[in-house]
């Protein structure tokens, strides 16, 4: 545990959850508070650094009064440390928590990222540690069964194993763990996308409600040689899927190829978060398909 003035930082646990929880509700998080959130904190605790920040300090002493955490991208030396969380209990803003809870979770760490929300707060706490923004992150929504997949792309599913195996092989990072977790979402799905019979483009899929659409998605180094691959992955991905409303979602760097495509499609940008990072190129924004939380 680290001491800041009037809060103490410790790793979070299990039952710190419903604390949690609380602190996302109030402000303003939509999610699935019963099991996609959950067993999302539980991931990160157990694969990455998830903190807590306990008010040191009268009548809240001991209570939680904000959470943060960070996964590792890759190995050393190029690792990346993205922040996936940084909320403060609005009764405590201001105090210096979200500051506190940061220095520990970025201490000596030289390569940074995170999706920064549009809070007046955020993008000052993040630019203080070395963080630049560089592009803005779209929500896009839409119906799927308006998108035509392309000629020659066929689109499987597959095991949350065989799309790991993949990325891992067309990036050096492993990411089996992330895969399964999405895939055991409600409708999740593991699916690989071929161009002419050859895998081009793998990821999962799923969700609930709005959420419900593509979580990551990698695409091969060749297929990102041509923008026209890029966005012909994301769009047969997308008409593999089958939403209940037609309704799906992705989040695609702004810009990205397949940004156009989509919204001569007539999808929509619901919302936008901004990409921030110590130095431009730790995601490429012309065929990234990456998760906010867990990019």
């Amino acid at each position: 545990m680290e001491q800041h003035e009037q809060v103490a930082i410790r790793d979070a646990t299990e039952a710190d959850l419903c604390a949690i929880i609380e602190i996302g509700q109030a402000t303003g998080q939509v999610e699935d508070w019963t099991t996609v959130f959950p067993n999302y904190v539980r991931h990160l605790i157990s694969r990455g650094r998830f903190l807590v920040a306990v008010s040191d300090a009268g009548l809240d002493e001991h209570r939680v009064i904000g959470f943060g955490g960070t996964r590792q991208i890759g190995t050393w030396p190029t690792a990346i440390s993205m922040l996936t969380d940084l909320f403060v209990d609005p009764a405590a803003h201001g105090t210096g928590t979200g500051r506190a809870i940061l220095d520990v979770l970025w201490a000596r760490q030289p390569r940074k990222m995170t999706f920064s929300s549009l809070h007046s707060n955020a993008l000052p706490l993040y630019t203080s540690f070395g963080l630049d923004a560089w592009w803005p992150l779209l929500y896009l929504t839409g119906d799927v069964s308006r998108l035509e997949r392309p000629g020659g792309w066929s689109v499987e599913a597959a095991d949350p194993a065989e799309v790991a195996a993949l990325e891992l092989a067309w990036t050096g990072i492993d990411r089996t763990a992330d895969h399964e977790m999405w895939a055991a979402r409600p409708h999740g799905v593991s699916l690989i996308a071929s161009r002419n019979g050859q895998p081009t483009a793998a990821g999962t899929g799923g969700g609930v409600g709005a959420e419900y659409g593509i979580n990551h998605m990698v695409v091969t180094e060749n297929g990102t040689a041509d923008p026209r691959h890029a966005t012909d992955a994301v769009v047969a991905a997308l008409s593999f899927l089958k939403p209940v409303d037609r309704q799906a979602h992705v989040c695609l760097p702004a810009p990205h190829a397949a940004v156009r495509r989509l919204l001569a499609a007539g999808w929509m940008v619901s919302e936008l978060d901004l990409y921030m990072a110590s130095e431009p190129g730790l995601i490429d924004p012309f065929s990234s398909v990456p998760s906010p939380a867990l990019a």
